[in-house]
């Protein structure tokens, strides 16, 4: 009998440390990219001219971002961005930009209008056509620089670079796991614990983008 209790026991302590860890709930150690010996990638670039360069004021944005706790939910908004606590994956990547001298509202709406065939929108709608996954990776391919998705080149991978899956967006971090992937900074679902997840190897298979801002935006 006892045995048979130890036996639930381990296997529960089993299941229970499988849960936290597919949560990402329980404590890893992280790195930099000073600790891999990578360089990291410093943009020419400070379109809101506060003295930061962009690819640093998109990461820095992001995480202020991310900060501020938002609840993941998908609302529409007339004024276009989340003006309340809520959010979405999308709203991540809007404020980083916007936080960094960027209106992607504004910028991919032109773009539609420009180049309608680029996109598959039927009704046009600014409020609401940067806030999907599937334009910006329409927008950030024409616009931005497109870079490898293979996730075993480490150093192509920067904080404030943005990844594109196939139903979800982020921003890379600066932070890295002990094999040198980085994290991500994203907001995927209500229950998310953690907005800065060691998510990039177990969605491998769903990255369709992966881009970076080398010029600016327009």
């Amino acid at each position: 009998m006892k045995s048979k209790w130890v036996f639930i026991s381990g296997l529960s302590l089993l299941l229970c440390y499988y849960v936290l860890e597919t949560m990402n709930v329980l404590p890893q150690a992280t790195y930099t990219n000073d600790q891999f010996g990578y360089e990291s990638i410093i943009s020419d670039h400070d379109a809101d001219h506060d003295g930061v360069n962009d690819q640093s004021d998109i990461l820095l944005s992001a995480k202020a971002y991310l900060k501020t706790r938002p609840q993941y939910q998908s609302k529409y908004y007339g004024s276009g961005y989340p003006d309340d606590e809520y959010g979405v994956c999308t709203d991540v990547v809007a404020f980083a930009l916007l936080h960094s001298g960027y209106d992607i509202m504004m910028l991919l709406n032109e773009d539609v209008k420009q180049y309608r065939d680029a996109y598959s929108i039927e009704v046009v709608d600014k409020n609401i056509d940067f806030r999907r996954v599937q334009n910006l990776h329409v927008y950030f391919k024409r616009h931005t620089q497109s870079l490898t998705i293979d996730i075993h080149d480490h150093e192509a991978w920067q904080g404030g670079d943005i990844v594109v899956f196939k139903r979800h967006i982020g921003i890379i971090s600066n932070i890295r796991n002990k094999q040198g992937i980085p994290y991500v900074l994203h907001l995927a679902n209500p229950y998310q614990i953690r907005t800065e997840e060691d998510i990039l190897e177990k969605s491998s298979s769903e990255i369709v983008g992966h881009y970076r801002i080398t010029s600016p935006l327009k």
